[in-house]
């Protein structure tokens, strides 16, 4: 989770005015970079121990309203102060931005100085100590797919968002010319990145008009979610820049394929890759299978955490390569998860349900969540499954909708006993007012279907 600025290097190019800002950031439930700017100077002297924030940064929706329901902040309670406590180990430069570095905090107790059990990033660390107990690392690594427009957010905010144009025509699925067209955004993100200390390794065109996928190294999970993080604020912030709009919605229009979030992951003992063996079938190991067998067994209790909003659940549908079922299949795109790397020491599990949407902290959380329930329950693998998933009558089904996947996280006893009755609460309520905002709305798709036929 290393950034790439140490704190004495942070004070040489503040005395020489190489850098005069530091952002402090925090990780919010839907995960967006919040905080502050600071004079570099003043987080030298001051800041770089503790700063504070308004609690309702982990108790807002998308438009940074202050929902009722939730346990841990509200208008009763005053909406008093968080400490945000800089990890001066993600400490980075941020070369598209002019004399600017940020550090990502972690959000404590105003009173305990005790960390705050719904913060992403300390759900995200509560399985990894998980994990540590056992002796054993995870190793993570998302993919990051977007849309490229062809105007700007101001433009599109100021025309209502409809037209929304892509920035190619046709579908540019590894497609070298089309991305050409595009390096103006895509040469600055990945090299931008890459000299922030994110550990790039390309990017390529997608199934589809204007769509794009970014791809970053593994890492251990709390630094692949910090790099998932980074990444996606730079991608929106250097498409600004050039005067264009990347949007990470997973489904933009009924007749595109949507963005999704695959999410690789391993666990490690020590430098061994734990999920290897060389006798096994396809090279997993017993513990690879009992990981796995958790993770389908627990697939729809996590659901909400891989797609979190209602858009989210438009994206599941068939031949579009996003899964509608949990089952597990040998490098094969149509099922929720995927054997990657068969009978090498590279073997891994690839998630597909994730959208673009999904915050990456919650994501990997619930995933190492329901694996490690089934090493410790020594679940049983059922043979993987052929052909085309889409089809498969005999495997579970991901949510058909926010509504259900908010029932199954709220009944999760799995989840409960992992993260605690007062996460699940928590993120419970994020996700009932999500559906609250969306029911109260009528849709232009109800209007022009209804206004004169009805």
């Amino acid at each position: 989770m290393a950034g790439n600025l140490t704190f004495e290097a942070l004070q040489t190019a503040v005395q020489t005015g190489e850098i005069d800002t530091v952002l402090v950031c925090l990780v919010d439930m839907q995960g967006r970079l919040m905080g502050k700017r600071f004079h570099a100077q003043n987080f030298l002297d001051s800041a770089h121990e503790e700063t504070h924030c308004c609690n309702y940064l982990l108790a807002t929706d998308l438009e940074m309203a202050t929902p009722d329901g939730y346990a841990a902040t509200s208008w009763r309670a005053g909406y008093g102060d968080y400490v945000m406590k800089p990890d001066l180990a993600t400490l980075r430069r941020l070369p598209w931005l002019d004399g600017t570095a940020m550090v990502l905090c972690d959000v404590l107790d105003h009173h305990t100085h005790q960390p705050v059990p719904h913060s992403p990033r300390q759900v995200l660390k509560r399985q990894v100590e998980r994990l540590e107990a056992m002796g054993l690392t995870a190793m993570m690594a998302t993919e990051l797919e977007f849309f490229l427009f062809e105007k700007s957010y101001d433009e599109i905010r100021k025309g209502g968002f409809r037209d929304l144009t892509p920035i190619s025509g046709y579908n540019e699925d590894y497609h070298i010319l089309q991305t050409t067209k595009e390096e103006a955004v895509l040469r600055a993100v990945r090299n931008h990145l890459y000299a922030a200390g994110i550990p790039v390794e390309n990017t390529k065109g997608e199934a589809e008009t204007g769509q794009e996928e970014l791809n970053i190294r593994y890492a251990d999970a709390l630094a692949c979610a910090d790099h998932h993080t980074i990444a996606k604020n730079a991608v929106k912030e250097i498409a600004w820049q050039q005067g264009r709009a990347a949007s990470f919605l997973p489904k933009w229009h009924h007749d595109k394929v949507g963005s999704s979030s695959h999410v690789h992951m391993s666990l490690w003992e020590g430098d061994k890759p734990a999920f290897f063996d060389e006798s096994g079938e396809h090279g997993m190991s017993q513990l690879m299978r009992h990981f796995v067998a958790g993770q389908i067994a627990h697939a729809r209790d996590i659901t909400f955490f891989l797609a979190p909003y209602v858009n989210s659940y438009k994206r599941f549908s068939k031949g579009t390569f996003a899964p509608t079922k949990t089952a597990w299949s040998v490098d094969n795109r149509t099922a929720g998860f995927r054997l990657c790397g068969e009978g090498t020491k590279g073997v891994r599990i690839e998630c597909r349900i994730g959208g673009s949407d999904l915050n990456p902290y919650l994501a990997q959380a619930g995933l190492l969540a329901a694996g490690i329930r089934g090493i410790e329950e020594k679940m049983e693998l059922a043979p993987a499954t052929r052909g085309d998933i889409y089809e498969d009558k005999s495997s579970g089904d991901v949510p058909h909708t926010l509504r259900e996947a908010t029932g199954t996280l709220r009944g999760s006893d799995m989840l409960r006993a992992a993260m605690g009755d007062d996460v699940i609460d928590h993120y419970t309520r994020c996700a009932e007012w999500e559906q609250e905002e969306f029911d109260r709305v009528v849709t232009d798709w109800e209007i022009a279907r209804g206004f004169e036929r009805a």
